[in-house]
């Protein structure tokens, strides 16, 4: 079994990777939630059919309840977290329960958050169930959405532990892997320009062949794990794992979170990202093939809202890096070279429109 371990200014914490660790749930709760009274399983309606009853036929020690809540990023809600907080009191968990997140980042989020605020806060255990997962389960950040903005409500909670069993993945859509691979591939555009070459070099269809799997997707924690270290609360160098994510998120809102997923949105701002990069810096910086290989793997540059210029900068304007009213874009010098930079509403109109030409153009050749 791989292990990563995650150190931040507020707790330790590894993150276990292999296929088929989940039978070892029950030693990783007795080493790691010492005197655990009871467990509360947040799942949704597509995994639970799936992995629940095996899941809680590993828990052996404690009682088990379970929440099941509706899949897709809607259910991260003020009217999801309350039900989820009034089950909880239902169950009269105590200050010693566990909250284990079975899921995707959807889950994680919305039953970190839970935990997070439950009686001030109890302890959580993230198992991901989804290749996206490997960026939202580790770093402690937990959270809902808001109508006017995604993941506006939230705060920072370490979980206890991290057990991802791979093979949790084999019942992933394509659209899901594409969702998980797009943060990979970020987290190795802003800081290991040695894994995106290995990634280009090797990953030529979705999903990731499974021999290849594990060591990628322990690299991809690892360059995580080290920027949490450095910055817990995204106070500097954390806030560079948002490349992509403010023109993404911004995609995400404006479709109602019903025609793309988010790593599909990431994907779009990230080549938006660079395209801008390549505008204030004055010099290439997208990699050679980047779109050709990103469409084979079945990504697409282009959605609907990207025809409101004017929505999309009023939605960006709602992202938690904006200061004073300015847009700050995470931008990349090069591959591994990432700087955050104010960015004019004027600039970022023009261009979006500029992007639209040319998506036009490089969809037509």
């Amino acid at each position: 079994m791989e292990t990563v371990d995650v150190n931040t200014g507020t707790k330790s914490y590894p993150v276990y990777i292999s296929e088929g660790n989940i039978t070892q749930l029950q030693n990783i709760i007795d080493e790691h939630v010492p005197q655990c009274s009871s467990v509360l399983i947040v799942t949704d309606s597509n995994v639970a059919p799936l992995y629940l009853k095996k899941v809680k036929a590993c828990i052996t020690n404690q009682s088990v309840f379970e929440w099941v809540i509706p899949a897709g990023e809607t259910s991260k809600s003020l009217r999801e977290f309350d039900k989820g907080i009034t089950y909880a009191l239902r169950c009269q968990l105590d200050r010693n329960a566990l909250v284990l997140a079975l899921g995707g980042g959807v889950v994680g989020d919305l039953a970190g958050f839970i935990a997070s605020t439950y009686l001030r806060g109890i302890r959580f255990i993230q198992i991901p169930t989804t290749l996206l997962a490997h960026d939202s389960s580790v770093g402690g950040k937990v959270g809902i959405n808001h109508p006017l903005g995604k993941n506006l409500i939230g705060s920072f909670h370490q979980p206890e532990a991290v057990l991802y069993d791979v093979q949790f993945l084999n019942t992933l859509s394509k659209r899901e892997w594409r969702s998980g691979f797009a943060e990979v591939l970020k987290l190795a555009l802003i800081q290991d320009p040695s894994f995106y070459n290995e990634l280009f070099a090797k990953v030529k269809e979705l999903p990731i062949e499974r021999e290849g799997l594990i060591p990628i997707i322990k690299h991809a924690i690892e360059i995580k794990a080290d920027i949490v270290g450095k910055d817990e609360k995204e106070s500097g160098v954390r806030a560079f794992l948002n490349f992509g994510h403010t023109l993404g998120h911004a995609i995400e809102t404006e479709s109602r979170y019903q025609t793309i997923s988010h790593g599909e949105a990431v994907m779009i701002g990230m080549v938006f990202a660079m395209r801008l990069s390549e505008r204030m810096f004055d010099k290439d910086i997208m990699p050679a093939e980047f779109v050709s290989w990103i469409q084979r793997l079945g990504y697409t540059v282009w959605h609907p809202t990207l025809n409101k210029s004017e929505l999309l900068l009023e939605t960006m304007k709602k992202d938690k890096k904006v200061k004073e009213n300015k847009i700050r874009m995470v931008l990349l010098e090069k591959c591994g070279d990432v700087k955050l930079e104010s960015v004019e509403d004027r600039l970022l109109i023009e261009e979006l429109m500029n992007y639209r030409s040319w998506v036009k153009e490089n969809m037509t050749k």
